[in-house]
């Protein structure tokens, strides 16, 4: 097959944690001998922040780290007509513009031949469902949403009728044990503060424990406000900025222990969506210890990482796995078994091509998007 990806940014992660498990993908169906282009605007607010803090090189190294993917980036208007000549499945992301969803959307409902998917990763549904609902899924043959509970949010609030759970994974190629690496820290965490939406609980179950138990600590990421940056010197931890996401496996390596702690509307209100941190953590066979949220469709085993109520608990969790070295061994063990068993990259991709043949299978080759009824 032809595939072709709408991707707000594939050559920049700042502040795009999805970044790792789009590039993953892409990689697995090239390598399952799938023709892959995808298409990402120059000038979208991820490339050129990443410009900035990174410098044009770490763009540009991206490109090489997947050689089989033909990644096309567009200034200003789109040709439509060339993008989506041959192609034979479309995925679009929820981070581009409406404008342009729309008119793939309207390709498609004109007879066009490819299965079209919308692709979503994000709370909007749940924090600002006003963006989502402008945008035009009419003729899109399906939704895969990264959670059970948003398929069915979108199913509720009539946004698509073909709706398919779709988690994120991780990219085994990239992330793995680094056992070369002699561990320099006691913890690290790869994250960005956004706006406030975890502030509360990265104090509570990252900064605090920290502090209390004198680890020695690095913290990755962006969005730092100058508050959040002044909490984190005075807990002693180093600060490290912005790291591209193929860097992360060596910051794993680095660290005897991370922890997971994720945004509010997730833990809140779209139960069973984990932050990608869990399954990139798990495959480079780090031990976690996770914030309160509900596993509710049971992606990982009792075993394969440690849970924490509130801050006493998460510090004691973090003592623990770093006085008991078996139990912190049996961990990262159990957790990397699972992500190589369930949750990589591969086992993503042969998911979407099962759905692909699932929506040909009810519908021509050569018809308009059809309003099926739901499929989990």
């Amino acid at each position: 097959m032809k595939c072709v990806f709408f991707y707000h940014a594939f050559s920049s992660c700042w502040n795009n944690g999805n970044a790792h498990f789009l590039r993953g993908v892409t990689r697995e169906l090239a390598k399952l001998g799938h023709e892959v282009v995808v298409y990402e605007p120059v000038d979208g607010w991820s490339r050129q922040n990443a410009r900035v803090e990174g410098g044009e090189l770490t763009v540009r190294a991206i490109p090489g780290l997947f050689p089989s993917v033909h990644i096309r980036p567009y200034d200003g208007s789109l040709d439509l007509e060339e993008a989506l000549d041959g192609a034979d499945l479309v995925v679009v992301h929820e981070w581009n513009p409406p404008d342009l969803i729309k008119q793939i959307g309207a390709r498609r409902a004109h007879v066009a031949p490819f299965t079209l998917l919308f692709h979503d990763t994000h709370h909007r549904a749940v924090t600002k469902p006003d963006e989502l609902a402008q945008f035009d899924l009419e003729a899109f043959d399906g939704v895969l949403a990264f959670g059970e509970v948003l398929r069915q949010i979108y199913l509720r609030l009539g946004w698509a009728n073909r709706v398919f759970t779709w988690h994120e994974g991780a990219d085994v190629a990239l992330y793995r044990p680094l056992q070369h690496i002699v561990p320099q820290y006691d913890l690290v965490w790869i994250g960005n503060w956004g706006d406030d939406e975890r502030s509360a609980e990265l104090r509570e179950y990252l900064i605090d424990p920290v502090a209390e138990l004198r680890l020695r600590a690095r913290i990755h990421g962006v969005r730092y406000p100058r508050a959040a940056l002044n909490s984190i010197q005075a807990a002693g931890i180093e600060f490290g900025g912005w790291l591209p996401a193929h860097l992360a496996p060596i910051a794993f390596a680095e660290a005897r222990a991370t922890v997971h702690v994720p945004r509010g509307p997730y833990a809140r209100s779209l139960r069973g969506i984990p932050t990608i941190r869990m399954f990139e953590a798990m495959a480079c066979g780090i031990p976690v210890v996770s914030a309160p949220w509900d596993d509710a469709e049971g992606l990982f085993t009792p075993t394969s990482y440690l849970r924490a109520n509130n801050g006493k608990e998460m510090k004691a969790r973090l003592h623990r796995l770093l006085v008991d070295r078996d139990l912190a061994t049996e961990t990262a063990a159990e957790g990397l078994r699972l992500v190589r068993e369930r949750h990589t990259c591969r086992h993503r991709v042969i998911e979407l091509l099962d759905i692909v043949d699932m929506i040909r299978s009810i519908r021509p080759a050569h018809s308009p998007a059809l309003q099926e009824e739901a499929v989990p």
